[in-house]
C-alpha cells in the first residue's frame, strides 16, 4: 500500500442535506433531476407540479449531496396552499445549504422578493443557513441578458439587507455548469459519512413516485386551472396471482390501481377526454414510466373521481395525503 506524502492531506469527507427553494415553475425539479442525472423529480411546464419533498442524492467520492426538492413557496390563496408553505418552512429549517432558484428568463418579481425576505431569517441566528443564488434557465436568454439578471439577482440580496453565499448560473437542459453548482453546494456541507448506500438515488416510496408519474402524465397538455385541481393517489400495488414464472426468470404482472382526483365533474370531462382518448393517453405514458421504476410489468387501472373543492376542505386533504 503506497504511503501519503508528507505534508498532504486528504480532503475530507462531506455530507447533507441542500433544499431546492423557488417560485412556481422555477426549474426547481428539472435542476434535481439533472443533478442526480436520472429522473426523481417530475416535471411538467404547469407552475406548482411539486407536492411532496422528492429527495434525490448524489454520490462522490468525497461527499454526499441529498437534494431536497419542494413545493414552490407562494403566497397561498387555499389551505392546499398553506399546507405546502409549512412544508417548505419545515424543510428549510432543517437542510445544510439552500439554492434559491431564480429563473433567467424571468425578472426578479414580487414572488421572488417575498422568498428573499423569508430566507433572509434563516441566513442569520446561531444556526446559520448558507444560501446559494441559482440562475437556472440560462440557456433561454442572450449571455448580455443574463449578466443583467445576475446583477438583479445579486441586487435583490441587499433589499433584504443580506449578502447571497454564491451567484451560480446554470441550465439543466443543456448542462451548463451543473457541475460547478453540485462543487459549491458541496462546499457547504459539513464533514461527515455517507448517508445513504451507494447507488441509492432516492428515498422516496414506490408509490410515491408512481403517482407523480401518473400527475405528471395527466398535467401534459392540458387547460391551466387543472394542475392546482388534480390529486393523485395510489390505492394498491399487488403482484398478479400466477402471472410469473420464477423458474424461468418470468417476473409477475403487477396491477397498479390509481384513483386521479378533480374538484368539478368539467374537470373529470378534461382528463378522461372524449371517448376516454385522453386518459387511455395518460396510461400508456405513466406505465413505460413506471414499469422502468419497478423494473416489472404492469397493468395500470386509472379511475378518475370528482372529491369538490378538495383544496379547501381539512379532511379530503388529509384522506389524499396533505
Amino acid at each position: 500500500m503506497s504511503e501519503q506524502p508528507a505534508g498532504q492531506q486528504t480532503a475530507a469527507h462531506r455530507s447533507g442535506f441542500a433544499c431546492l427553494v423557488g417560485r412556481p415553475n422555477a426549474g426547481k425539479s428539472t435542476l434535481t433531476n439533472a443533478l442526480v442525472g436520472q429522473k426523481v423529480a417530475i416535471m411538467s411546464a404547469r407552475p406548482q407540479t411539486t407536492r411532496h419533498t422528492i429527495r434525490g442524492i448524489v454520490h462522490r467520492p468525497d461527499a454526499q449531496l441529498v437534494l431536497v426538492d419542494t413545493p414552490g413557496l407562494h403566497r397561498p390563496r387555499t389551505l392546499l396552499g398553506e399546507r405546502l408553505n409549512d412544508l417548505v418552512r419545515d424543510t428549510l429549517s432543517e437542510v445544510d445549504v439552500i439554492a434559491f432558484c431564480l429563473p433567467a428568463d424571468q425578472k426578479v418579481g414580487p414572488g421572488d422578493r417575498y422568498i428573499a425576505a423569508q430566507l433572509a431569517e434563516l441566513m442569520t441566528g446561531r444556526r446559520r443557513v448558507p444560501v446559494v443564488a441559482v440562475v437556472t434557465k440560462a440557456d433561454l436568454v442572450p449571455r448580455e441578458a443574463l449578466m443583467e439578471h445576475l446583477v438583479s439577482v445579486d441586487q435583490l440580496a441587499k433589499t433584504v439587507d443580506r449578502e447571497w453565499d454564491d451567484i451560480v448560473p446554470v441550465s439543466a437542459k443543456d448542462g451548463f455548469q451543473v457541475e460547478e453548482l453540485e462543487a459549491v453546494l458541496v462546499s457547504h456541507l459539513p464533514e461527515g459519512p455517507d448517508l445513504y448506500p451507494d447507488g441509492e438515488l432516492t428515498d422516496e416510496p414506490e408509490a410515491v413516485m408512481v403517482a407523480e408519474l401518473v400527475r405528471e402524465a395527466a398535467l401534459e397538455g392540458v387547460r391551466d386551472e387543472l394542475p392546482h385541481s388534480l390529486a393523485v393517489v395510489v390505492e394498491e400495488i399487488v403482484e398478479r396471482a400466477g402471472s410469473g414464472d420464477p423458474e424461468k426468470g418470468k417476473p409477475a404482472l403487477l396491477d397498479v390501481r390509481v384513483n386521479l382526483f378533480v374538484e368539478r365533474d368539467s374537470q373529470k370531462a378534461i382528463v378522461i377526454g372524449r371517448g376516454g382518448s385522453r386518459l387511455r393517453s395518460v396510461g400508456t405514458e405513466a406505465r413505460q414510466g413506471i414499469e422502468k421504476l419497478l423494473g416489472q410489468r404492469i397493468y395500470l387501472d386509472l379511475h378518475v373521481k370528482v372529491a369538490k373543492d378538495w383544496q379547501r376542505d381539512p379532511k379530503q386533504l388529509r384522506r389524499l395525503g396533505f
